[in-house]
């Protein structure tokens, strides 16, 4: 190697070692010359508030009328009109489709024309036997006097009794023409397939020019939906808790009478209008270990419409003086939860607490914290133990102010 070669590569050698000297002391000059405050990350920071809250319980709800009413043809024959529009509001007693009735209208003719017979016949042997009767009052004395056979009163007296017996069909007959109209009456009424409740008709199953009758299935429906009715299913255990704290019968309807429903729609909107609770079936899903109850909500409008869903919320409880502190300050790891504290020196202290139920954008601390004490809310990423921060109020607590 030569010589001005080797003087080349000690003068680079030496310019690098000098650079990298450079750096460190630079890098050392400002962590040494830099204040704390200045080299202190800035975290938001919320106070831990110390409060009664209502704890809520929500389930998922499917609506349905208060009452649903299938309408089914209850004769044979032919549907000839459509007497209501699918979808509207229908009143009890309302028209909603015709089935031809001539068949009916002659039937019923038919045995109002018997029954006039059978009238007819009655009055014709009342007359037979009025006279029968005044044969025996005519004999009855002359027989006495001797004035008259045994064997002509006998006979008048059989007479008369067969014409009593002759009366007695007669009337049989007209109860049974009678009957005969009323059936004939009642099955011309049942060619009227009318709204048998006020509420919201459905769809038509079966369109004019069909043939009905009575094991054709359903024609329509018709539902009564204001105010609707809302299923959900609460657990077992949810359901005893609430009976547990509302041991006596009185206290339990009080406190059933006393819960607000509330509705939250499809589109996550909450349904303006509260409900109250209606029932509480009579058994636990075996399969499920769930019960079913139900919640009735005013609807003006009939906007809300069976077999739609929602989910149905309630406070069903209120803790004392529980613990809050925003869901963003808390930290879950490998199952249990953290939360990064602040002290009065700004310095970071990572602790271990226990959670309880979530109330809106808060967290319930059952354990782990004091009230007044500060944790860091926005930038718990950037902290660690013993770190000095620089708090700044917490965004969502500033606007809450």
């Amino acid at each position: 190697m030569t010589t001005p070669l080797k003087r080349k590569l000690v003068i680079g050698a030496t310019f690098c070692m000098i650079a990298v000297a450079l750096i460190f002391a630079v890098t050392r000059s400002k962590h040494a010359s830099g204040t704390p405050q200045g080299g202190s990350p800035d975290v938001e920071v919320a106070r831990v508030e110390q409060q009664d809250v209502p704890i809520y319980g929500e389930w998922i709800g499917t609506l349905d009328g208060l009452v649903n009413a299938d309408v089914r043809a209850q004769v044979a024959g032919y549907l000839m009109q459509q007497g209501y529009q699918e979808g509207a509001f229908v009143r009890k007693g309302q028209l909603l489709f015709q089935i031809d009735p001539r068949p009916f209208q002659a039937a019923l003719d038919q045995s109002q024309g018997q029954l006039a017979q059978a009238k007819a016949q009655l009055a014709n042997t009342k007359a037979i036997q009025v006279r029968t009767e005044l044969d025996v009052n005519r004999y009855t004395p002359l027989a006495a006097e001797q004035a008259a056979s045994q064997q002509d009163l006998d006979n008048a007296v059989q007479n008369n009794l067969a014409a009593k017996a002759t009366v007695a069909t007669a009337e049989a007959q007209i109860k049974s023409a009678q009957a005969a109209v009323e059936t004939a009456q009642i099955n011309l009424d049942f060619t009227r397939l009318i709204a048998p409740i006020d509420g919201i008709a459905g769809q038509a199953q079966l369109q004019v020019g069909a043939l009905v009758n009575p094991s054709s299935g359903s024609v329509t429906s018709v539902s009564t939906v204001d105010p609707i009715k809302v299923y959900f299913t609460v657990s077992e255990s949810e359901y005893l808790d609430w009976n547990k704290r509302f041991p006596t019968e009185s206290t339990r309807e009080t406190a059933d009478k006393s819960l607000r429903l509330q509705l939250i729609l499809a589109d996550g909107s909450t349904y303006p209008h509260d409900g109250t609770f209606y029932f509480a079936d009579r058994q636990v899903n075996v399969g499920t270990g769930a019960i079913r109850l139900a919640g009735l909500f005013p609807n003006p409008g009939n906007i809300l419409r069976p077999g739609g869903y929602g989910k149905v919320r309630t406070a069903v409880r209120i803790q004392k003086d529980a613990l809050l502190v925003p869901q963003r300050a808390v930290s879950e790891l490998q199952g249990s939860y953290q939360v990064a504290v602040v002290d009065g020196e700004n310095k970071v202290s990572i602790r271990t607490v226990q959670v309880g139920d979530r109330v809106g954008g808060q967290w319930i601390v059952a354990e782990g914290l004091k009230p007044g004490e500060r944790v860091v809310a926005e930038g718990v990423q950037k902290v660690r133990t013993g770190m000095r921060v620089n708090p700044k109020p917490f965004a969502a607590e500033t606007k809450g102010d």
